[in-house]
């Protein structure tokens, strides 16, 4: 269950930054996302990641809470067997079972998708493709399609669902080459929630027990 979290927030495959030319209302939806996104401070998630791949006949499926400072790389994912915690320069893979924490730097040149970065993964590297509205009980969606600039990347594909009254990120599915499908699905969105900085920090004193590795 470990290798399949880290697969989607922490997913190395976006190691590029030119823009291209895309579609404009696209473009327009997405920028009333990311100006909304960047007027809060710290935003509370509760979501589902699933992975699925039908021709390995694997479909694993986690429970998890993020919170994220969203005009900075900070961050916290907490989950059944892991957490994630990043102050923006290290992140500590906190591995429950095997009481073990592992100490990485956080990589800040854009090479990298992390939990800080999933509300606005589209801002670079991609081009996007509005594909129309879909209606979910009362709820319109609007729907785009982002694809990679480098096409020799394993992702080929990112689909976003936008909820039309909000203005928020709702689900987000990575489609891979190799068959796999990453899909993050946010079930509750609560801006401005109060938590203090030491959210975003691993303090090992408080985890008597725990192995330390230090991979910086």
């Amino acid at each position: 269950m470990k290798k399949i979290v880290l697969a989607l927030i922490t997913i190395g495959v976006f190691g590029f930054t030119a823009q291209a030319q895309t579609d404009p209302k696209a473009k327009e939806i997405l920028a009333a996302v990311s100006k909304k996104y960047r007027s809060y401070d710290v935003v509370k998630t509760d979501f589902t990641f699933t992975l699925n791949n039908a021709q390995a006949k694997v479909k694993e499926t986690q429970q998890g809470t993020l919170y994220v400072k969203a005009n900075a790389n900070k961050y916290k994912v907490a989950m059944t067997n892991q957490d994630l915690i990043s102050d923006g320069k290290s992140q500590w893979t906190y591995l429950k079972n095997d009481k073990e924490v592992q100490i990485s730097n956080v990589d800040n040149s854009g090479d990298a998708i992390n939990p800080a970065k999933i509300f606005t993964i589209y801002e670079k590297g991609f081009k996007y493709i509005y594909t129309g509205e879909n209606k979910v009980g009362s709820k319109v969606y609007q729907m785009i399609d982002l694809s990679p600039i480098d096409v020799k990347k394993n992702v080929f594909k990112i689909r976003l669902s936008i909820d039309k009254a909000s203005k928020q990120i709702t689900n987000v599915v990575i489609f891979e080459k190799n068959g796999n499908t990453y899909t993050y699905n946010v079930k509750t969105f609560s801006p401005n929630v109060k938590v203090p900085e030491t959210t975003f920090a691993f303090d090992a004193k408080k985890y008597p027990g725990v192995e330390v590795v230090d991979l910086r």
